[in-house]
């Protein structure tokens, strides 16, 4: 079947919202027009806030915070109005498009990967009303992807594996390699996904010791870093601070909360600044490098590296990556004998490039998520389909012109939802 699907993507660092509407004939994948609008000063702090305030507390607790309801609002507001904006751009009649697939925003992330090593219960918190976005736009909407994944013991991160999947179908095999807020990868093996996971940080600490320190919302070009070198220390801490979610084997999802950012920053301050981008450039390529040599030996490791999202664009991050595959650059002593056998896995020397899907892949991936719900399609992730287990992702918002108050600002798998599913089955099991 045809579909036309807008996707929707507002990441971890929150720098902007991305749109794309992409047509889909079967897996052919055509975009027709993409729309992105960066977030003002003032949502990106209220929303920091808004995520340190949230931390390990239920729904009930969310919504009883006093800003809560209006920075959600505000949050689903602006995404309606950017909807609306590119659809009026670019002259697209809002009633040929078939549904948005909206993310909504991740502000917490606890799930079975570290949940059972912790000894916690897993759960995911994304905000974002469907039903308002829905509503303010006049289009079908499918969210809260993550929910089914979490709720059925599975991580829920990333998504992307059968998304890269439906890519190769034109650009070929390859291990999909993702650069936004967190890099994560799958690598992709007959169009068939073979292993998927998060890596850790890519732009995480770059972007954000920017902002604290520039102007500027990200160091284009590396206009910052190429001033600067390699501060060793800094990156030994970089890894000691995340280390027990970068020896995590696969899969496994992160999360910002994992990277212990502040406490990185605090180091950086007795280094020079541009010593410390230049690091953080570094290390998100050498995170994103220790990451494949986690990948088990019984997956075959491509050649072809596809990248995709902006944070590729920095040329000393891909630059530091083609050296690393290649066994060049800087490794940490404790590195040196998993990174060289890395190496040795590739067939041929590593070659790296662009996909020419890399814009917007985040925001198509939830249009193609939603096709998948429309046509109550299980989503191919390969740590679900190992299990012989299928997983439909998503729940359906139709347009109400009379609905004024929504109670799906926060999404399925929020912190506490095994007890609702406990009272859920006791009550079937007494009738």
């Amino acid at each position: 079947m045809k579909y036309r699907i807008i996707g929707n993507m507002t990441g971890n660092s929150m720098d902007a919202i991305d749109l794309v509407l992409t047509e889909f004939d079967g897996d052919v994948m055509t975009d027709i027009c993409a729309y992105t609008k960066p977030y003002s000063k003032d949502m990106q702090q209220r929303m920091e806030v808004l995520r340190e305030d949230v931390k390990n507390k239920t729904p009930k607790e969310i919504e009883a915070l006093p800003d809560f309801q209006s920075i959600h609002d505000d949050y689903v507001r602006e995404v309606a109005e950017c909807v609306n904006e590119m659809c009026a751009q670019n002259n697209i009649d809002k009633k040929t498009i078939d549904a948005i697939g909206f993310h909504g925003k991740t502000l917490d992330h606890n799930p079975p990967s570290k949940a059972k090593k912790e000894g916690t219960l897993p759960y995911t918190l994304q905000i974002g009303s469907g039903q308002m976005l829905a509503d303010l736009t006049g289009i079908k909407v499918v969210y809260d992807f993550r929910s089914d994944c979490i709720q059925a013991g599975f991580d829920g991160a990333p998504l992307v594996p059968p998304h890269n999947a439906h890519i190769a179908a034109k650009e070929g095999d390859g291990c999909f390699y993702n650069g936004g807020n967190t890099s994560n990868f799958a690598i992709i093996v007959n169009r068939t996904a073979q292993i998927g996971a998060d890596a850790g940080p890519f732009n995480e600490y770059t972007d954000n010791y920017i902002r604290r320190h520039t102007n500027e919302a990200f160091d284009k070009n590396g206009m910052f870093g190429s001033k600067g070198n390699l501060n060793k220390k800094l990156l030994q801490t970089i890894f000691d601070c995340g280390r027990s979610f970068y020896e995590t084997p696969l899969p496994k999802s992160g999360d910002p909360a994992y990277y212990h950012k502040d406490e990185i920053f605090r180091y950086a301050q007795n280094v020079d600044f541009n010593d410390a981008v230049y690091t953080f450039e570094y290390a998100a390529a050498y995170i994103a490098t220790q990451a494949l040599t986690l990948v088990p030996d019984c997956v075959q490791m491509p050649s072809d590296m596809l990248l995709f999202g902006g944070g590729w664009k920095n040329p000393i991050v891909r630059r530091s990556f083609e050296n690393l595959l290649k066994g060049k650059g800087y490794v940490l002593p404790e590195h040196e004998a998993s990174f060289e056998k890395l190496r040795t896995r590739f067939v041929k020397e590593p070659c790296v490039r662009m996909s020419q899907y890399a814009d917007y892949m985040e925001a198509r991936l939830f249009a193609d998520l939603a096709r998948y719900k429309l046509e109550n399609k299980a989503w191919k992730i390969p740590e679900v389909i190992n299990t012989g287990k299928k997983i439909v992702c998503g729940r359906i918002a139709v347009p109400c012109e009379t609905r004024t108050k929504y109670n799906d600002c926060i999404n399925r798998a929020a912190k506490g939802w095994q007890q609702n599913i406990y009272a859920y089955m006791q009550a079937l099991n007494t009738k």
